[in-house]
């Protein structure tokens, strides 16, 4: 097992689907290269042999889809899937689409420090530097690129 895979689950006390996905995404990322211009369709054929239920990317780069029942904490795995490829391969920028305006409100205040639901509560490497959250409406102000990078420890 994956010792931030175990950190991550312990910290954010994920429920056992969400430590699932975890998992699932942490055996993805060792058994498929995640650089750019990697080749989609043998990354495709090497997830497929260990996962059948994949059955395509849909674009053109490995993309994957984890199914979790309304109010399981999807949110919360995305603060679990970012803080492990940061944590374990580092990976330090992300975009989250959303859905609509309130998906899209309840993201930004869930990804905010010292709000009630806040995603990374419990990750060390985010509690004195948390990441810098860029969004439609401080954008456009140049938010992140002042600053070198969106999560800490690369400078």
């Amino acid at each position: 097992m994956n010792p931030h895979v175990n950190t991550i689950s312990n910290r954010l006390s994920l429920r056992l689907p969400q430590r699932d996905s975890l998992e699932i995404l942490a055996r993805v990322c060792e058994i498929i290269p995640l650089k750019k211009d990697a080749d989609t369709a043998q990354a495709l054929e090497t997830i497929k042999s260990e996962f059948p239920t994949v059955e395509d990317f849909e674009r053109d780069f490995p993309s994957l889809c984890f199914a979790l029942a309304t109010g399981v904490g999807k949110t919360r795995l995305m603060g679990a899937f970012i803080s492990y490829l940061y944590l374990n391969h580092g990976i330090r920028h992300f975009f989250v689409l959303s859905p609509n305006l309130t998906i899209y409100n309840k993201l930004i205040t869930d990804f905010t420090p010292n709000t009630p639901k806040y995603v990374f509560k419990g990750i060390g490497e985010f509690a004195q530097n948390p990441p810098l959250i860029v969004t439609g409406d401080n954008y456009e102000g140049g938010a992140g690129i002042r600053r070198g990078d969106l999560l800490p420890g690369f400078e």
